[in-house]
């Protein structure tokens, strides 16, 4: 069933074609990092905004309930692929980027496989910190070539991100644990 917050998911996916070619002409044009920078910032939101919109407005499918999770990996997983491809992030920061990849997998093969037993695993504060960490440095990052103070930036916050990344997937693992050895 389609409703405005399917779409705002499906956004997220029709939008990283172009984030990608951006990314890449990105090292030649300073506008299109500040293009890449503003459709990711479009993708971000969506991503707020599709769980509120189905919320809030009685839209909850299982097709949304699908396609969010999914989309949101696969946005994160691309830009973040992406950052190390076009040079953004390279040499030790990159262990960040397979933490982060890690987890991700961690805590989505938790909630898969607690799902259907009906255990619940919901999102943490420190969750919530560490994806407003993630999406900053992203952005920042997203504008390393325009910037070196988006460069400098991006990175402390991209291991600021990953610090709680760590903690996160620790805390979901150690919670979950219980659960998965019975």
């Amino acid at each position: 069933m389609m409703n405005v917050a399917n779409i705002l998911s499906l956004t997220r996916l029709a939008l990283l074609p172009f984030i990608i070619l951006l990314f890449f002409v990105s090292a030649k044009w300073d506008w299109a990092a500040w293009a890449c920078l503003v459709l990711f910032l479009i993708g971000a939101i969506t991503d707020f905004l599709d769980g509120w919109v189905a919320r809030t407005f009685n839209q909850v499918t299982a097709f949304g309930t699908f396609i969010d999770p999914v989309s949101d990996k696969i946005f994160v997983v691309t830009i973040l692929l992406m950052l190390v491809a076009t040079s953004r992030i390279e040499g030790v920061f990159v262990l960040c980027v397979i933490l982060i990849l890690m987890r991700e997998f961690l805590v989505s093969g938790i909630r898969e496989y607690l799902g259907p037993r009906g255990i619940k695993v919901p999102v943490t504060n420190l969750a919530k910190w560490k994806t407003a960490a993630q999406m900053a440095a992203t952005a920042l990052l997203i504008l390393a070539p325009v910037a070196l103070w988006a460069k400098i930036g991006g990175l402390v916050l991209l291991v600021a991100a990953t610090i709680l990344t760590v903690l996160t997937g620790w805390h979901y693992l150690k919670t979950s644990l219980p659960h998965i050895m019975k």
